[in-house]
């Protein structure tokens, strides 16, 4: 499984397209260049590799697709998903209805992390950092406290 990381403003153009930053390229380089951009839970996108998408796919394939909760569940996490690889100058072509899903007009931001590269609206990411809590260290040790391996 890659490990992504970093955060990356990036512009995008009249047709759609950002360039991949160079140190993405570089760590994109030992998964491979195919990936899938899919709505994210927030108002974002989530880019995965297309290995890391199938392991996705494969987890929700064990769902009972007979339960309704599980069956729309499936379709809201599948909805906008598209393959994708960069262009000859390294571009990706985010598709009309997933920019207008996440409000992206301009300027994103890419935040990689663990397996995934998430794409925000410039706007929107600053908001939901925006939202930090007062108290960091006291979510640190509720969300990680009980962690001990």
């Amino acid at each position: 499984m890659p490990r992504f990381s970093g955060e990356y403003d990036c512009k995008i153009d009249a047709k759609g397209r950002f360039r991949l930053p160079a140190a993405l390229l570089k760590q994109l380089e030992e998964t491979g260049k195919d990936l899938v951009v899919n709505r994210g839970i927030e108002k974002c996108l989530v880019l995965y590799t297309k290995a890391d998408w199938d392991a996705q796919v494969a987890e929700l394939e064990k769902l009972n697709q007979y339960v309704e909760k599980n069956r729309r569940f499936i379709r809201f996490f599948m909805r906008g998903s598209t393959e994708m690889s960069p262009d000859t100058a390294d571009r990706l072509l985010i598709p009309k209805r997933l920019q207008e899903y996440a409000n992206i007009d301009k300027e994103i931001i890419l935040f990689a992390y663990m397996n995934k590269i998430e794409i925000w609206a410039k706007e929107a990411y600053d908001n939901m950092l925006g939202d930090e809590p007062e108290d960091f260290s006291s979510l640190a040790e509720d969300v990680m406290g009980g962690i001990n391996e």
